[in-house]
């Protein structure tokens, strides 16, 4: 990624698209564009144009307190006068390298304090499994996201820190291949069903299945016991950083590090956007359970098989017996399966959750855990799609409410993904409501009582996406805590996308007033660096992310 930031050039000012410079280039200073809010009142006759002269004679502070109750009377985030929300922005899958240290560190370093002069609040990082314990089990290799904390503390920037106990690889937006630990890899060889397997008896390495949670399938260990040994390593690593440095701790509970199952993989064009996915309930474990399930409520022959009539990966609902209108899902065997389905994954998210608690609790950091935004098929009354990742959301019942109930009994803030998007941006086929979702999601966190954060699902540098994003954190609802921007690399530093980015974090930080940045900034504003030297710049010759 390159970057460069020019004494005599505001990046709101630039022209050309083509990346920025390198540091080498820097000169004494470096000025960033200034935000200014402003506010316009629209006069729709000569009466109000008359009124608005009248309004300017108005008491100063009257006028501020009456601009202030205009604005929050369209929001409401905590039922708190204060509105900030924090943006985060989440680092490069590949920040830490196969070999355990911090990937390209001048860039990184230039890239930090750039995120920092526009008011970012930290930025996110994944911490690998399949690179923290690759060489055994219980040998963990932390170095290089001990540099990665000590950079981000130099720039006063807080950390949020995903424990990433999935396959980085085969999903959307994954540009690199982080797959699990070579002796995990050699433990599922031997025993395939240790992970998630479709109806085709085709296996998922993305994440060890849930049906062996609590057995000791991982070389004398169960695989909770293995995230938590993990966690414990984690915290003990970096106590003296939890809470002040690293502020957060996202609990991977599946793949892409979101509590789900792995039901629309990508990888080797096994699924399509907007495919309703398929159910994984097929290894041994998974299998054993939905006997065990159907048994003891005297179905036996409802825990011989998952449902023989829900389609493939790339179907639609009204293609399928199980998820067409009036299909299985709203029989009393689907009602059963579908609970068990779900159940599992929320006793799932439950077990490590509690374990993370156990581990951090005290610990000053933020524990959180991410839900995925499965908007497609949403307006269908059997939402398919969000029934084969293990959401039992349908028309008739919400399945979000269980979901936020979990991670509210922890205190563990529930982080929700496709904030940006809209309804009218997507195809009409797939009966897509990202927004309908978002609202659904946002009542059930309030009503449980459960702390919300935001994502963007895809990459996006538009203005409408962030104005969407605004529009969301303030709407009714339970309102955000903290919006992690997904994700930095070289596109964002280019210059109308960093002039969004800048003014986005401005106006999540305002509470929503109208911000504009300038054309350009020669006055050296609030989001000028001054701390740059020339003699520094050629001293760190800091390198352009790439």
């Amino acid at each position: 990624m390159a970057l460069a930031l020019r004494c005599s050039t505001s990046f709101s000012n630039l022209k050309d698209k083509r990346s920025l410079k390198t540091l080498d280039e820097f000169s004494s200073t470096v000025c960033f564009a200034q935000s200014r809010p402003s506010c316009r009142l629209r006069a729709k006759s000569l009466m109000q144009e008359a009124q608005l002269a009248t309004e300017r004679n108005l008491n100063l502070e009257d006028r501020r307190d009456e601009m202030r109750e205009k604005l929050h009377q369209l929001l409401d985030t905590h039922g708190k006068s204060d509105s900030r929300v924090p943006v985060f922005v989440m680092l490069p899958l590949d920040t830490i390298s196969i070999g355990g240290n911090l990937n390209k560190p001048r860039a990184m370093n230039a890239s930090l304090m750039a995120l920092k002069s526009a008011g970012v609040e930290g930025v996110m990082v994944d911490a690998w499994w399949g690179l923290v314990e690759k060489d055994g089990p219980m040998k963990y290799n932390w170095e290089g996201y001990a540099e990665l904390v000590k950079m981000v503390q130099k720039h006063g920037l807080k950390l949020q820190v995903v424990m990433s106990f999935h396959q980085c690889g085969g999903n959307v937006g994954d540009s690199c291949s982080i797959p699990l630990p070579p002796w995990v890899l050699e433990e599922i060889s031997k025993n395939p069903d240790l992970v998630y397997t479709d109806r085709s008896g085709r296996r998922n390495p993305e994440y060890i299945s849930l049906g062996c949670d609590s057995l000791p399938e991982l070389r004398g260990r169960t695989p909770i016991q293995v995230y938590s040994d993990y966690m414990r390593s984690f915290c003990d690593t970096f106590k003296d950083d939890l809470g002040e440095a690293i502020v957060e701790i996202q609990v991977g509970m599946g793949p892409c590090g979101e509590l789900r199952y792995p039901s629309y993989p990508e990888s080797n064009g096994i699924w399509r956007f907007p495919g309703i996915g398929e159910f994984q309930c097929y290894d041994k474990y998974m299998r054993t359970s939905l006997q065990a399930s159907a048994e003891a409520i005297g179905k036996q022959d409802w825990g011989r098989n998952g449902p023989h009539d829900s389609g493939q990966y790339n179907q639609f609902s009204e293609e399928t017996g199980f998820f067409r209108r009036d299909g299985t899902w709203n029989t009393e065997y689907g009602q059963f399966f579908l609970e068990w389905y779900s159940g599992m994954l929320l006793e799932h998210g439950d077990r490590i959750l509690a374990a993370a608690k156990g581990i951090f609790q005290g610990t000053g950091a933020k524990l959180s855990g991410k839900v995925a935004g499965i908007h497609w098929h949403y307006k269908t009354r059997s939402h398919a799609a969000e029934l084969t990742a293990g959401y039992y959301n349908t028309r008739h019942r919400d399945g979000y409410l269980p979901i936020a109930h979990t991670l509210g009994k922890h205190g563990v803030v529930l982080n929700f993904t496709c904030m940006e998007m809209r309804d009218r941006e997507q195809p009409e086929n797939a009966n897509c409501s990202p927004e309908g979702l978002v609202r659904q999601v946002k009542m059930a966190t309030k009503t449980a009582g459960t702390e919300l954060a935001g994502e963007n699902a895809l990459e996006r540098y538009d203005a409408g996406a962030y104005a969407q994003v605004l529009a969301t954190s303030r709407s009714d609802g339970n309102g955000l805590s903290a919006f992690t921007y997904l994700r930095m690399n070289k596109q964002l530093f280019e210059g109308e996308n960093w002039r969004h980015l800048v003014e986005f974090v401005k106006n999540m930080s305002e509470g929503g007033r109208n911000t504009r940045l300038p054309e350009s900034d020669s006055s050296k504003t609030d989001l000028y660096i001054g701390f740059m030297k020339k003699n520094s710049v050629k001293k760190t010759k800091e390198a352009a992310l790439v």
